[in-house]
């Protein structure tokens, strides 16, 4: 399975801005980011931020955010081009609901490469089925529950406790005592809380 790998401080520091994919560690002083302001490699030398260069860096940011690959990617573009209405809006409406970021939504994994892991292993259930595909798309009405091993219940309260006070998005519905969510409806464009600008993308990937 193509997944990404390698430091992941360092993509932060490519794009100059947080992704946040190390869960809690990003808002702590041990941060990458925070030790070294500038892009990674040696002998780095300011770009010149052409069109292009700037659209590829968006998209770029994108894929890094929600873990997903060039291939994927293009698929995903692909179905929204496919569906009604704004094109840019379809596509993050569609990575939104992937698996894995509701299981990070909902607050039950440190991180987006913990909440991949627990979909992968089978320990994520959808409507009471085990699920272990991490770009399963969601829709109104799931119920997102976990495996009833005493280990993994056990690193999801963790994870619970620990996003405790992070926001959970309108169209999803948390249940942390119970280590569940529920899925109320689909996302909106203001329900993606990430600083992206889909315009670019679909700029870079229409040519």
């Amino acid at each position: 399975m193509a997944r990404i790998t390698g430091k992941v401080c360092k993509l932060c520091r490519r794009e100059g801005m947080k992704l946040f994919l190390k869960g809690q560690r990003c808002f702590s002083e041990k941060c990458g980011i925070n030790r070294r302001d500038y892009p990674p490699g040696a002998h780095t030398r300011p770009r010149k931020t052409t069109d292009f260069y700037v659209q590829l860096r968006e998209k770029q940011k994108a894929k890094r955010i929600y873990g997903v690959l060039e291939r994927q990617f293009q698929r995903y573009f692909q179905a929204a081009v496919r569906q009604k209405g704004n094109t840019g809006e379809n596509l993050l409406v569609l990575l939104e609901r992937r698996l894995d970021n509701v299981v990070l939504n909902l607050g039950l994994s440190h991180s987006r490469f913990d909440a991949r892991q627990m979909v992968t292993h089978g320990h994520v259930h959808v409507n009471g089925k085990r699920m272990d595909i991490p770009s399963y798309l969601v829709k109104p009405g799931d119920e997102i529950s976990l495996s009833r091993k005493d280990k993994i219940r056990k690193r999801a309260a963790e994870s619970v406790e620990m996003n405790r006070g992070q926001p959970v998005p309108g169209w999803l519905e948390a249940t942390p005592t119970d280590l569940k969510g529920r899925v109320v409806a689909l996302p909106k464009r203001e329900d993606v809380a990430h600083p992206i600008n889909e315009q670019l993308i679909i700029e870079l990937c229409s040519r």
